[in-house]
C-alpha cells in the first residue's frame, strides 16, 4: 500500500479514458504513482459523454485497476471538461479609487468575485483563465501598491454550454460513485504542463490534437489571449481511411502505421493480410491529407481571428495523440510558416516515469494533476480494536454522496436540459 494521501484525475477522451494517481511536493513538481487507461468505445464523443451508462462503467474500471495496482480506495476525482462549445472571451472589469488610490490585495479580490459573478449569455463560465490589468494605459503584471484613480482588469473567461457538466456528473457521481474535486479545462491543463515562459511571453499557438476535437490556444505576453475547440480530429481520419473499406480498428492501426501527411508522397503499396488487397499508399495518405488540410485550414482562419497572426514569436507547439502523424509537424510549418515544436509534459513537471511524461496522448490526463489540492484517498476509519488484541480491523469510511456540487452544480440546476449538444455529438 502507498503512502498516505493522493491526487487522482480522470480524462475523459474521445478514444480512451485516462485515469492517473500521482502526488506533488511543494514545488508543484508531480511523481506519478500510477496510470491505467482504458477505450472509450463512442461513449465519449468530441470530448462530451454520450452514452452515461458506458462511460460511466469506463470510469469504474479505470479506478478499479489503479485501485488494484496500489491497494488504495478512491474517493474523489478531479476531472476534465471539453467539447466544441468551449472557447474564451476577454470581460473587462473598471474600478475607481480615491484621487488618492491605492491598489490594495482587498480591491484585486474584489474584482475577481466581480468577474466570478458573470454571467455569459447562453453559455456557462468554466474558469478565469488569465487576467491583464491596465493602469495608466499600461500592463501592470503587479497592480498592488501602485497608486492610480483607476484600474481595469482585462479576464479571459472559459464559457461554454451549460450542459457540459450534466453527463459528466451522472457517469462519475451517479454510476462509478464517485465525488468530483473539481472541473479542470482540457486546453488550459495541456498547455500547463507543456508549455515553457519564452513561448507564453514571446507568443505561441497552442495546438492539442485530440480524436474528437483540436484545440487551439493563443498565448502572448505570457497570458492565455484566445482559445477555441475545433470539431475535427484524429477520430474523423480513422473515419475517412474506413471509407476506403476498412473496419475502424483496422484503420485506426494502419494510420498510425503508414499514415503520414506530407505534400511529396511517394508511391507504394502495403498489404496488411494476404486475405485482403494491396492498398495504394498514396491514395491512402491522399485521404488523411484531405482531412488534415480542412483541420489546418480550420486553425489558420482561428489564428487570424484571434489578432495574432505575424504576432507569434513562439512559433506552433503541438500535442495531443493525433499529433503523432508522422510528418505532420513539417505540413503545419510550410501551411503556417512558423516553426512547429512537437510537445509533451515537460521534464519539470514529472519527475519520474519518462515513458508516460514523453507520451503526447496523456500531456492532458497529467495535465489535470497541476490542478489537483485535496487528498482523493478515501478516508479511514480509526482502528477498532476486538478482545483479542491480534484483530485489529481498519474499515473505509462510507463517501457520503456529494451534495450540490458546488458553483458548476448549482448552475446545472437552474439550466438543467436547456441545451441539447445533439450537433457536437455527431
Amino acid at each position: 500500500m502507498v503512502q498516505s494521501g493522493f491526487i487522482a484525475a480522470i480524462d475523459l477522451g474521445t478514444s480512451k479514458i485516462t485515469g492517473v494517481i500521482a502526488r506533488k511536493n511543494e514545488d508543484n513538481v508531480i511523481s506519478v504513482l500510477a496510470c491505467e487507461t482504458t477505450p472509450s468505445k463512442h461513449s465519449i464523443r468530441r470530448g462530451l459523454v454520450y452514452n452515461i451508462e458506458d462511460t460511466g462503467a469506463n470510469v469504474r474500471k479505470v479506478i478499479n485497476k489503479l485501485e488494484n495496482r496500489l491497494s488504495v480506495k478512491i474517493a474523489k476525482v478531479y476531472v476534465s471538461v471539453a467539447g466544441q462549445s468551449l472557447h474564451a472571451i476577454k470581460h473587462t472589469i473598471n474600478k475607481q479609487l480615491s484621487s488618492s488610490g491605492i491598489v490594495t490585495e482587498n480591491v484585486i479580490d474584489q474584482m475577481r468575485k466581480e468577474a466570478e459573478k458573470f454571467l455569459p449569455e447562453m453559455s456557462k463560465l468554466y474558469k478565469i483563465a488569465d487576467v491583464e490589468y491596465v493602469i495608466n494605459g499600461k500592463s501592470e503584471s503587479q497592480p498592488v501598491g501602485v497608486t492610480t484613480t483607476q484600474i481595469e482588469a482585462n479576464y479571459q473567461m472559459i464559457v461554454g454550454r451549460p450542459n457540459i457538466i450534466t453527463n459528466i456528473n451522472k457517469s462519475i457521481i451517479d454510476r462509478a460513485n464517485l465525488e468530483i474535486a473539481d472541473y479542470v479545462v482540457g486546453p488550459l491543463a495541456s498547455a500547463n504542463i507543456s508549455l515553457n515562459d519564452n513561448e507564453k511571453e514571446l507568443g505561441c499557438a497552442f495546438i492539442d490534437f485530440g480524436a474528437g476535437t483540436s484545440s487551439l490556444s493563443i498565448y502572448k505576453g505570457g497570458k492565455l489571449r484566445y482559445m477555441v475547440e475545433i470539431p475535427f480530429g484524429g477520430a474523423v481520419i480513422t473515419r475517412d481511411i474506413c471509407d476506403l473499406n476498412f473496419i475502424e480498428d483496422d484503420a485506426e492501426s494502419y494510420k498510425v502505421k503508414f499514415g503520414k501527411t506530407h505534400e511529396t508522397q511517394e508511391p507504394g503499396f502495403f498489404n496488411a493480410f494476404t486475405a485482403k488487397p494491396d492498398i495504394d499508399l498514396s491514395k491512402f495518405n491522399y485521404v488523411i491529407e484531405m482531412r488534415i488540410r480542412e483541420i489546418v485550414d480550420n486553425i489558420e482562419q482561428q489564428i487570424k481571428l484571434s489578432g495574432y497572426e505575424g504576432q507569434l514569436g513562439g512559433g506552433v507547439v503541438i500535442t495531443g495523440g493525433a499529433s503523432q502523424l508522422k510528418n505532420l509537424h513539417l505540413y503545419l510549418e510550410k501551411k503556417l510558416s512558423m516553426p512547429v515544436r512537437k510537445a509533451s509534459a515537460k521534464k519539470t513537471s514529472i519527475n519520474n516515469f519518462p515513458e508516460l511524461a514523453n507520451d503526447p496522448s496523456l500531456t492532458q490526463a497529467l495535465g489535470l494533476l497541476l490542478y489537483g489540492w485535496e487528498n482523493c484517498e478515501a478516508e479511514m476509519e480509526e482502528i477498532i480494536v476486538d478482545e483479542e488484541p491480534d484483530k485489529q480491523v481498519e474499515k473505509p469510511k462510507k463517501q457520503p454522496k456529494p451534495k450540490g456540487r458546488g458553483f458548476f452544480g448549482k448552475v446545472e440546476d437552474m439550466f438543467g436540459g436547456m441545451f441539447d449538444d445533439t450537433d457536437e455529438e455527431n
